[in-house]
C-alpha cells in the first residue's frame, strides 16, 4: 500500500513492544512514536547489513533543494550510556571539535599528535606518544618553555630544560669581600650534603680560590694570602626527599622500572 501522506495524532507504534516510557492511559504522552528497529535512515545504499538499531546516513532527498551537509544535529544536552555490546562506547573517525570544558574520569589514551593552547595541569603521570603542546613541551623528547620574545616584537624565545641521572637542584650567586656562601634554610632537608659540588668563577683577578669545608648550610671559602675574594658560584646537590634515580635499567617498558614510578612524571 503507498499513500501519498501519513498523519497521527496521537502516537505512532511500528513492530512489537510496549514502550512504558512513553505513558499508558490518560498518561499517554502525544506525538510520541516508537520502533521496534532497526531503523535506517538518509542515503538506502549507505548500509549493506544492520549495524545498529538505528542507521543514519546522509540525505540525498532530489526533492530537498538544501542536501544537508550533516546526517545528524543535536540541539540541547546529549547523554551517552555503552554497554558491552562493542569495546568502545563511542568510536569517532575523522576530525572533531569540542568547544567548552571536558571533564574526564579515567584514563585517556592519544595515538598521534596533541596540540595544547593553554595550560595542561595533571596531578598523576602524563604519558603519551610525541604529544606535543603550544608551550614547546615534547613529553617524549626535550622538555621546553616558549614564551613572546622579552625585547624583539613579532619574535618568540624557546630554551631547553636542563636534563641529567639525577633529581638535582642548584643555587647560584655571586660573593664579594666574604668568604661564606649562605645555602638556603630548606636544603637541609631537602638536598644531601654528601652531593654537594661548587663551581667557582673569580671576577677581576686571579684569586686561588678553594672551597675550604662545606655543610648543609654553608660552603666556606679561601683565597690565596687572604685576598678579598669576589666571585660567582653555583651549588649544585641531589635531593634526598625521594628515591635515588636509577637512570638505567633492563626492561622492555617504564612499567619495568625498578623503583617507585609513583615518585615521577614521564613519557611512554
Amino acid at each position: 500500500m503507498k499513500l501519498p501522506d501519513i498523519e497521527c495524532g496521537k502516537r505512532f507504534f511500528l513492530g512489537e513492544g510496549r514502550p512504558i516510557a512513553l505513558g499508558i492511559g490518560d498518561n499517554e504522552i502525544r506525538g510520541s512514536a516508537y520502533m521496534e528497529g532497526p531503523v535506517q535512515m538518509g542515503t538506502a545504499s549507505e548500509f549493506s547489513s544492520v549495524l545498529g538499531t538505528l542507521m543514519i546516513a546522509r540525505e540525498t532527498n532530489s526533492d530537498d533543494k538544501n542536501q544537508p551537509p550533516r546526517s545528524l544535529w543535536v540541539k540541547g544536552n546529549t547523554r551517552l550510556e555503552g554497554d558491552d555490546g562493542t569495546p568502545n562506547a563511542l568510536n569517532i573517525t575523522g576530525n572533531t571539535v569540542q568547544i567548552g570544558n571536558t571533564d574526564t574520569t579515567g584514563n585517556l589514551t592519544i595515538d598521534g599528535n596533541t596540540t595544547q593552547t593553554g595550560t595542561i595541569t595533571a596531578g598523576g603521570v602524563v604519558t603519551g606518544s610525541d604529544c606535543e603542546t603550544a608551550s614547546g613541551i615534547t613529553l617524549s623528547s626535550r622538555k621546553a618553555f616558549d614564551i613572546p620574545h622579552p625585547t624583539k616584537k613579532g619574535y618568540r624565545l624557546r630554551h631547553i630544560c636542563l636534563e641529567g641521572p639525577e633529581a638535582g637542584v642548584y643555587f647560584r650567586g655571586k660573593l664579594k669581600n666574604d668568604k661564606i656562601i649562605l645555602l638556603p634554610e630548606y636544603w637541609k632537608k631537602l638536598v644531601d650534603v654528601d652531593t654537594i659540588t661548587v663551581q667557582l668563577q673569580p671576577i677581576g683577578a686571579h684569586q686561588d680560590i678553594i672551597v675550604r669545608r662545606w655543610d648543609a648550610e654553608k660552603i666556606e671559602l679561601q683565597s690565596k694570602s687572604g685576598i678579598p675574594i669576589h666571585c660567582f658560584y653555583h651549588v649544585y646537590g641531589e635531593r634526598q626527599d625521594g628515591e635515588y634515580l636509577i637512570s638505567e635499567y633492563k626492561g622492555e617498558s617504564i612499567d619495568d622500572y625498578p623503583g617507585d614510578n609513583s615518585q615521577y612524571s614521564h613519557n611512554r
